[in-house]
């Protein structure tokens, strides 16, 4: 990691993250990781690399086996003692966008969690509104979720997110199942939500479509943080074994390079 990282607010500060199931299944081992205030973070490794483990542990979905968590300078054990204050700065998009909906509409599920904050009527509306016109779904505001595009499912959790004040996300394999129009639409959302300054942490294991967008590239293999830096240089530096494809060998090399 750059030494320039300890000069920086940290999001988040893991240290010795371990996470055993029963069985004996060792999902996480040992893992060292700062998350950076305001930057977008790929954190890429092949499926069953640990990263989903990794988002549920980080979002106090999961509790480890041990190792120590602090976010934004408090162990985020006593952080989710006020789960309420925690939910309204770090959101979650998961992979399966659909699985989020609470709503019968559009609308009705951007106002989930707003409506738990104890919020005035008139501001969840303000808030439901902007987080739609943000993501572009306000004329759908009215139809049901399933009827949602791929693309636009994740628009909408990502809009629930944004309803909740939240100026950090994590989003999980965020290009899964998607068609070409989807995987746009959700480069547009990760794009805008970077120039606005938001902390971004994107685990997956499809580099060539958001390498461009990151500021900081981890590999996540075994459990194991097996590299951490400039994409460039992690690239550079990746082995066979990690499972992750380097996209700058693909024909489209000129579309994903991070200039």
């Amino acid at each position: 990691m750059d030494d320039s990282v300890s000069e920086k607010n940290l999001l988040f500060e893991v240290r010795g993250l371990r996470k055993e199931f029963p069985g004996g299944l060792i999902v996480l081992d040992g893992v060292d990781l700062d998350i950076i205030e305001g930057e977008c973070l790929l954190v890429a490794g092949s499926n069953g690399s640990g990263k989903t483990v990794l988002m549920r542990i980080l979002a106090g979905l999961l509790e480890p086996s041990s190792g120590t968590i602090r976010f934004r300078s408090e162990t985020l054990e006593k952080v989710l003692k006020n789960n309420i204050v925690f939910r309204q700065q770090l959101g979650l998009v998961f992979q399966d966008a659909e699985a989020q909906f609470v709503g019968e509409t559009v609308a009705e599920d951007a106002a989930f969690g707003p409506s738990n904050l104890g919020l005035s009527k008139t501001e969840i509306e303000e808030r439901v509104t902007f987080a739609l016109e943000k993501m572009g779904l306000q004329e759908k505001r009215n139809l049901s979720p399933r009827r949602l595009s791929g693309g636009e499912k994740r628009r909408l959790a990502t809009a629930g997110v944004l309803a909740m004040g939240c100026r950090a996300i994590i989003m999980d394999e965020p290009f899964a199942n998607l068609d070409y129009p989807g995987v746009v639409q959700v480069l547009e959302i990760i794009n805008n939500l970077k120039q606005e300054g938001t902390s971004l942490v994107i685990l997956t294991h499809e580099l060539e479509k958001v390498l461009a967008l990151a500021d900081r590239l981890v590999i996540l293999h075994r459990g194991r943080i097996q590299e951490d830096g400039k994409p460039e240089d992690v690239l550079n530096r990746l082995q066979p074994e990690y499972g992750v494809r380097d996209p700058r060998l693909s024909w489209n090399t000129q579309t994903f390079t991070n200039e």
